[in-house]
């Protein structure tokens, strides 16, 4: 029988729009170096219905830019369907495409991301404070 060990991290991301992507990766990778382990899997989550986090490129910041632009277009803001009364339904079918949630792979301390990946909160119903949980386990 394998038996796991496992630690849980948080921290916090101050978004400053209504539609943000923060990249997260150094802060994923800094409590995954704390933990001081080998190989292991690494979940990233982010506790909220209208925030979602994702994996892409973090080499050419237009990547973000087309990102947020598409996703307005394919959910906009005013639609007349729309029956939320916050009035941010949009944000809510947003995080629901994105996901809340990520599995990383790590090695020697070491997020195993390809060259040009890097973790993303993504804010749809910002300014806002949102938490990120990171599981490590090995």
């Amino acid at each position: 029988m394998v038996r796991m060990t496992m630690q849980q991290h948080g921290f916090e991301v101050r978004t400053h729009k209504r539609s943000e992507m923060v990249e997260v990766t150094d802060r994923v990778q800094a409590l995954l170096s704390r933990s001081q382990v080998g190989v292991a899997r690494v979940t990233v989550f982010v506790p909220h219905t209208t925030a979602g986090i994702t994996i892409n490129e973090n080499a050419d910041p237009d990547v973000v830019h087309d990102m947020l632009e598409q996703l307005d277009r394919m959910v906009p803001w005013d639609q007349p369907f729309f029956r939320h009364n916050e009035g941010n339904s949009a944000a809510h079918v947003k995080a629901s495409m994105m996901g809340s949630s990520v599995t990383l792979l790590a090695d020697s301390g070491t997020l195993r991301l390809g060259t040009w990946q890097g973790v993303y909160l993504c804010e749809y119903d910002g300014p806002r404070t949102r938490k990120v949980w990171v599981h490590v386990e090995w």
